[in-house]
């Protein structure tokens, strides 16, 4: 404890007995600043008044004991430490004491000044931690508030702004009302479409780190072939060949698996080698009681070697291409797994390809059979 503290040190002492205020407060006085009552209605007008950081009770006093007194303040005075003084050594009494009236310690009777003393220092000091995590809880609350009210503005205020910025390419466009021989209409569609990338991935990481999970019934057949159909427009050269065996009923948490699939299959679509005649990519689906097998392969430019356990660190961006990515989707796919029990393995030989190897258990819960005896 910080020593410049010591004197700041409020305590309230509660006894029926004068003599024993007396002495508390002729041993404690320079220490520590003591308010001492003869009653709990006494003590009761003090906490009203002086905001103490130590509460010490006798057990045994006549109208109320020190237990019942600890219990009637503590919904509202929740910060003061207590410490009970007792002649007994009553194990159900003190039972109570810690379970209904938030008894820090107790100290018995007749008490040991340097005990004592020790005691409301400790007592103060978990006071002062109490009160540093409580300030603690209110800024991680006003943290969460600040980064709620800045993916609002990422997923409306920037994003809003972009689509516009996206239609009115498309129309001129469709229109050719704009002479662009350089190029630069599309320019500047595909940095928009980054920039918009960029920030629906921060949107994704932050609802996967907040989601609860929670299973639901999936159709992997379902889930894929309506995945697919959003990437095959833009991407009608590539072929996709699935392969679903789903023999079992399946429960997942369908936001976070279709996040780890859409991310996966981005990658493969994304890093396919251009000069490839026959792009190609694998999904592979087999389904069981325990859990899901899914592998995602392609034919594209596959990973170097030395990069493979660094590709799921955040910001990482591999350098054997062009085609720079925003280091966060690999990143949220092994968050994800983490989130659901899953696991992911990858191989990859560059210019041949890269195969994901995802585990993700089975949330059905299994009735166990019930014998007769």
């Amino acid at each position: 404890m910080n020593l410049s503290n010591r004197n700041s040190v409020r305590v309230l002492y509660i006894d029926d007995e004068q003599n024993n205020l007396i002495t508390f407060k002729a041993a404690f006085r320079r220490e520590f600043e003591i308010y001492t009552a003869l009653s709990a209605n006494e003590g009761i007008k003090i906490l009203q008044e002086i905001p103490v950081h130590v509460i010490i009770a006798d057990q045994r006093m006549p109208n109320c004991t020190g237990v019942e007194f600890f219990r009637s303040v503590v919904e509202k005075y929740p910060d003061p430490v207590r410490i009970l003084i007792t002649g007994y050594t009553d194990a159900e009494a003190l039972i109570d004491a810690i379970n209904n009236g938030h008894v820090y310690r107790y100290i018995a009777k007749p008490w040991n000044e340097m005990e004592l003393r020790n005691a409301i220092y400790n007592a103060f000091d978990v006071f002062q931690t109490k009160k540093q995590l409580q300030q603690n809880i209110e800024d991680l609350q006003k943290a969460n508030d600040e980064l709620n009210r800045f993916i609002y503005s990422l997923s409306h205020d920037l994003r809003s702004p972009l689509m516009s910025i996206l239609g009115v390419i498309k129309l001129a466009n469709l229109e050719q009302s704009v002479n662009d021989p350089n190029g630069y209409m599309g320019i500047i569609e595909q940095s928009v479409n980054k920039l918009d990338g960029f920030i629906l991935k921060v949107i994704e990481y932050y609802q996967n780190s907040r989601a609860e999970a929670l299973p639901e019934s999936i159709s992997f057949k379902c889930l894929i072939n309506d995945m697919l159909e959003s990437f095959k427009p833009q991407n009608t050269q590539i072929i996709y060949d699935t392969e679903i065996q789903q023999g079992a009923d399946f429960k997942g948490d369908s936001f976070r698996i279709s996040v780890i699939l859409n991310n996966l299959i981005s990658n493969a679509v994304k890093y396919q080698r251009t000069e490839e005649r026959d792009p190609r990519i694998n999904i592979k689906v087999k389904v069981n009681s325990a859990k899901a097998l899914i592998s995602i392969s392609d034919n594209g430019i596959g990973i170097l070697h030395e990069h493979l356990d660094q590709i799921f660190k955040l910001f990482f961006r591999a350098k054997n291409t062009k085609r720079t990515g925003t280091g966060i989707g690999l990143y949220i796919v092994k968050e994800a797994l983490n989130k659901i029990g899953g696991d992911i393995a990858v191989h990859s030989k560059l210019g041949e390809g890269t195969q994901f190897d995802i585990t993700i258990p089975n949330m059905v819960v299994v009735e166990e059979p019930v014998l007769c005896g």
